[in-house]
Formats: C-alpha cells, sequence, structure tokens
C-alpha cells in the first residue's frame, strides 16, 4: 500500500469565478502613476492604514478624468 494520501478527483483548491483569474490590463507606466497617486492620497489622509482599495481606486478615478479633459483645463 502507498503511504500517500488519497485525493478525491473532486478535491480543487477554490477557484475565481469561471476558473479565470482576474489580472490588470493597466501598462507598467500606468500602474506606477496609479501607485503614486495613491500614496499621495494615504499621505494626504494623515497615513491613516486600511484603505488601500479605496485609495488606489480614487487614484484611478483622478488620473482617468485627467485623462478625458478638453485640453487646457
Amino acid at each position: 500500500m502507498s503511504s500517500k494520501p488519497r485525493t478525491s478527483r473532486h478535491s480543487r483548491p477554490p477557484s475565481t469565478e469561471g476558473g479565470k483569474e482576474e489580472h490588470s490590463v493597466v501598462n507598467p507606466a500606468r500602474e506606477e502613476e496609479i501607485k503614486r497617486r495613491a500614496y499621495d492620497i494615504y499621505l494626504e489622509r494623515g497615513e491613516e492604514p486600511g484603505r488601500d482599495l479605496e485609495d488606489w481606486l480614487q487614484a484611478e478615478r483622478e488620473l482617468a478624468s485627467h485623462e478625458i479633459s478638453p485640453p487646457g483645463e
């Protein structure tokens, strides 16, 4: 007899929805820009931990709104 534990064919690690992992489509330069702005937001809030996702999303929104603003604004 083998000393290996038996595994069921149904015992797989949990997968993400639809079996696909979520991947960012942001290019590295853009991601660095968002990272810098998110860090600035964190500093502006007084370095309060635990809101990194909110900071990241706010940075994305701010940078996106600057991209679509008409020239001269």
